[in-house]
């Protein structure tokens, strides 16, 4: 059994609502959903393209999934969820568009958003001591895919590569998309479908415990929290030291 902390809001939301759609799962429930009609594209060639992260479930990672360290529990690990709800204050960022990331499609921030980088860090720090370490194997996987010698740095120390400054914010919409004509359209697609839900600001209220019950398996909701403190991201982050803490040592 694994675990995530991901960026989601509420089953309600009209982004999570999109994306659980754009993906044809609904995190929450469990149910397969209708996937949008593209044109040019025939439906089981759009499920077969968004096969990995409808397993994952629509999200951004904040922290990536992990397995519970000895002697850790799922009721700590949602009574620490609460605890850091309960200490960070909600934070606006300027929108979300659809963009390519590599070969990869994906919601992705308009533009700088330091608060949102802030709180990945704080939810990848808070909740590192429920985390047990990665296996041989685990490693040996992630570093096939060609690391940078701080995001191998990174991935022993905290379990995921693209943290800190390796960090970028993204809802992920598709798998690899190696033929042109399809990202194409799948792009013309997404920004259409979307459309209600993106350039412009939004509001961050909550975050989400994902859990994979079994390997392999859908990753299901686990719970939603609301951002309820008085403490912006960045002032939080500050307050821990920032980057003089464990990443630079």
């Amino acid at each position: 059994m694994r675990y995530a902390i991901y960026f989601a809001a509420e089953a309600d939301d009209p982004l999570m609502q999109l994306g659980n759609a754009w993906l044809g799962r609904d995190p929450f429930s469990g149910r397969e959903l209708a996937q949008p009609v593209i044109e040019g594209l025939a439906p089981d060639r759009l499920f077969q393209l968004t096969a990995s992260p409808r397993r994952y479930g629509f999200h951004g990672t904040l922290k990536a999934p992990f397995r519970l360290r000895d002697g850790e529990s799922e009721a700590a690990l949602l009574d620490a969820c609460a605890a850091f709800a309960g200490s960070v204050a909600p934070f606006d960022i300027q929108g979300l568009d659809v963009n390519r990331l590599g070969k990869f499609l994906a919601l992705t921030p308009k533009g700088t958003e330091p608060d949102l980088q802030a709180f990945a860090a704080l939810c990848l720090r808070s909740f590192e001591p429920f985390r047990a370490p990665l296996s041989d194997d685990d490693l040996a996987r992630r570093r096939r895919s060609g690391l940078t010698s701080r995001q191998d740095a990174y991935l022993a120390a905290w379990g995921y590569p693209y943290v800190f400054e390796e960090f970028r914010f993204h809802m992920t919409l598709s798998d690899k998309l190696d033929d042109d004509t399809e990202a194409a359209a799948l792009t013309r697609a997404a920004q259409s479908f979307f459309a209600d839900v993106t350039g412009r600001p939004r509001s961050c209220r909550t975050f989400g415990l994902y859990v994979e019950p079994e390997p392999g398996g859908p990753f299901q909701v686990r719970g939603i929290f609301t951002l309820t403190g008085t403490v912006t991201p960045q002032a939080a982050e500050q307050q821990t030291g920032g980057s003089s803490r464990k990443e630079n040592a």
